[in-house]
Formats: C-alpha cells, structure tokens, sequence
C-alpha cells in the first residue's frame, strides 16, 4: 500500500501507471467524485498551460518529398542523388 511523504508525495503503483499510461513528466489530474478521487493522466502542456506540440502541427509548405526533407534536414545535401534507380540500386 503506498504511503504519502511528509512532502506529499506518493507512487503511483506500476500497475496503474501502466493502466494509465503514464511515464515520468507526464502531468496527472485528481477529480472528486462521490467515492473519492479519480487519477487520470492529461494531455501535455507548458506552464503556461499552452500544447507544446501545436507549432508542429500541420503540413508543410513544400513541394520536397519527405525523403528529400529528411536529407536536407540531416545536412546530408549537396548530395548526388540522380545516380540512382527507384529501388536506390546503381543503373
């Protein structure tokens, strides 16, 4: 049975972590109801209560196929690239 420290702290038990899915730095809110109290994980969030992945939602603006995206991101360009076959094999 878990204990609370004199900080107030408690660990949650695997088992419900698990249940839950919850992992280190995720945040949890605690709901009464009529029996008590209801852990439930939340979506995350900054301190200042915004989504920290919504600047990354979307599409992007480019007429790049991923592939040629992921190497220009990688620094892998200037690259030769037109050397190759579809299936990447030498013609």
């Amino acid at each position: 049975m878990p204990r609370v420290t004199t900080k107030g702290q408690v660990t949650i038990p695997k088992e419900v972590r698990d249940e839950l899915g919850i992992e280190p730095g995720d945040e949890i809110t605690f709901e009464a109801v009529d029996s008590g109290y209801k852990i439930r994980k939340e979506a995350p969030t900054t301190e200042t209560g915004e989504d920290p992945f919504e600047k990354y939602r979307g599409s992007a603006d480019s007429e790049e196929t991923m592939p040629d995206r992921m190497r220009r991101l990688r620094g892998e360009y200037p690259r030769d690239v037109g050397d190759r076959t579809d299936d990447g094999a030498e013609p």
